[in-house]
């Protein structure tokens, strides 16, 4: 497959991501960010980065998870976490690539443990970890839109911890 198809699969997975933050209902912004990760991920495996793609994959199934952490009270629990943990090290592993594949582990795994305390200022100090992970691996691997796309994330990150201020995040949990 041309590079070019490859890079617009990328750009692609951007407008997805873009277009999320434009949506008012909380299902389609999900549903858009679900569609971009989708495509990202099929970009990077094309792109042979393996360990991102599966990365990718892992992040979807959290994230579906989380959305359901008020109904299903197994998917709060510790064992779970250590589940999906234990599940990206063993992808890393399967797709070892060298060093590069420890930068997926990295951002997957700190936002993950981040996503599960359910706090405001953690989930925003692990993003402000796992984000430049994520943004180094797409541009050695050459995904373009991705890294435009993770660009855009930190900054949007930043943005919003200026905009709310730290403190005014406190313990509070995100609903």
């Amino acid at each position: 497959m041309s590079d070019f198809i490859i890079q617009g699969i990328g750009f692609l997975g951007l407008v997805f991501f873009v277009v999320s933050y434009q949506i008012r209902s909380n299902r389609a912004l999900f549903l858009c960010q679900l569609l971009g990760c989708i495509v990202f991920s099929i970009q990077l495996y094309l792109l042979g980065a393996y360990t991102g793609a599966i990365g990718l994959l892992i992040n979807i199934m959290r994230n579906l998870l989380l959305l359901k952490i008020n109904d299903w009270q197994w998917v709060k629990s510790k064992l779970t976490l250590s589940a999906i943990l234990v599940l990206l090290l063993a992808m890393t592993v399967h797709t070892w690539a060298g060093w590069i594949s420890l930068l997926p582990l990295a951002s997957v795994g700190i936002t993950t443990i981040g996503y599960w305390t359910n706090n405001a200022q953690k989930i925003r100090l692990s993003q402000l970890f796992g984000s430049p992970c994520t943004l180094i691996y797409d541009l050695l691997m050459r995904s373009w839109g991705g890294a435009m796309s993770e660009a855009i994330a930190l900054v949007s990150i930043i943005f919003s911890i200026y905009r709310f201020g730290w403190t005014n995040m406190g313990e509070g949990q995100i609903k």
